[in-house]
């Protein structure tokens, strides 16, 4: 069916208001804005070390991060494209040493209207130590943006499915 671009985003977003509501008929009491009660942390058996990364490049070892990252908080992650207003959008660069442990952060852009985002964030990160060991870089810095929706879900710019 060939509908006009006025009478498909009218479609999309009765099809986004209904997804919304019906999302409140289970709702566990999350504000707009306010983080889940999900704990940031391992889906799986925290005893599985990551998979190293072979990756040559820091940009190469962002994949490999964001993936992992993705792994251990499956709960977490924003499934399909992004709402075209995300809550909090953040740039973070992890510096992580030879064995995979972070040893620091900084931000490179970070959601100052939200600084529970901005804590969250810095928690996923740690409980996400250690990463995937890179093997021909030792140490590394990447960096990655975190794209963070109003229900606490995000991805990340690597991963990331883009916005509707």
């Amino acid at each position: 069916m060939n509908l006009s671009p006025t009478l498909r985003r009218l479609a999309q977003a009765s099809a986004l208001l209904c997804a919304a509501w019906l999302a409140g008929c289970g709702s566990t009491g999350t504000v707009p804005g306010q983080l889940s009660n999900a704990t940031p942390g391992r889906d799986k058996a925290a005893t599985a070390p990551p998979r190293p990364s072979n990756a040559g490049t820091a940009r190469d070892y962002r994949r490999d991060a964001a993936r992992h990252i993705y792994e251990i908080n499956a709960q977490r992650i924003y499934e399909g494209k992004l709402p075209p207003m995300l809550y909090a959008i953040g740039t973070l660069e992890v510096n992580v040493d030879a064995g995979g442990k972070v040893v620091s952060m900084h931000w490179m852009r970070a959601p100052q209207h939200a600084p529970e985002v901005i804590a969250e964030i810095e928690r996923t990160v740690l409980a996400a130590s250690p990463f995937p060991v890179a093997t021909k870089l030792g140490k590394v810095t990447y960096t990655d943006t975190w794209l963070w929706d109003k229900g606490g879900r995000f991805q990340l710019d690597t991963l990331s499915e883009g916005q509707l």
